[in-house]
């Protein structure tokens, strides 16, 4: 790859700030009371091995402490599980518009007219209690939750290095900068070989 063609792709990770898959690999999660749950990260894409954490029982437990809209509950998770998982609006809304469907929470928009803010029926009372004796976010280990952190702590440092080349460096160095990103790249795919 030529020395444009990778000064171009550091250019366009810095245009994204950077950013970081917010899903890293873990254990497979055993499934719900209702089976898989829907989306893991980024669009609801996981990475194909295990299974993903019950996004209906996330939702149902969520709001046996208090209404919520839906994009509250994507914090909260992100949130409670140190951002090892965030599940997707794709797969947050459609799980929401099933349980209205399915009278088990009700709808109803903000004093303002603007976003929904969702809350358990009595229909919805049981099948919420047992969803929160046993949250999806608890089957995030704590050592997964830290192992998290310093991968995305890690990651962080070697952006801002790799600011630092971009900003200060020589030619020379940010051509070298580049080469190590590739090789990077590489390892990093290496790993998840070894692993499928």
């Amino acid at each position: 790859m030529g020395f444009h063609r990778r000064m171009h792709q550091m250019h366009e990770m810095r245009m994204r700030g950077f950013g970081f898959p917010p899903v890293p690999p873990g254990p497979p999660f055993p499934p719900g009371p209702h089976g898989h749950g829907h989306g893991h990260g980024r669009g609801g894409r996981g990475r194909g091995r295990g299974r993903r954490p019950n996004v209906r029982a996330a939702v149902l437990a969520l709001l046996t402490e208090r209404p919520m809209h839906g994009y509250e509950m994507i914090q909260e998770l992100d949130s409670r599980t140190g951002g090892a998982w965030r599940p997707s609006p794709g797969s947050i809304y459609p799980t929401l518009q099933l349980l209205e469907d399915e009278g088990v929470i009700t709808a109803a928009a903000d004093s303002d007219g603007g976003r929904k803010r969702f809350t358990l029926t009595e229909q919805g009372q049981a099948e919420a209690a047992a969803a929160a004796q046993t949250p999806p976010w608890a089957e995030f280990a704590e050592a997964t939750v830290n192992s998290w952190h310093d991968i995305r702590d890690a990651g962080q440092q070697a952006m801002h290095a790799l600011r630092q080349v971009m900003t200060t460096g020589t030619d020379d160095q940010r051509e070298r900068a580049a080469q190590v990103l590739d090789e990077t790249r590489r390892k990093l795919y290496a790993i998840l070989a070894e692993s499928e």
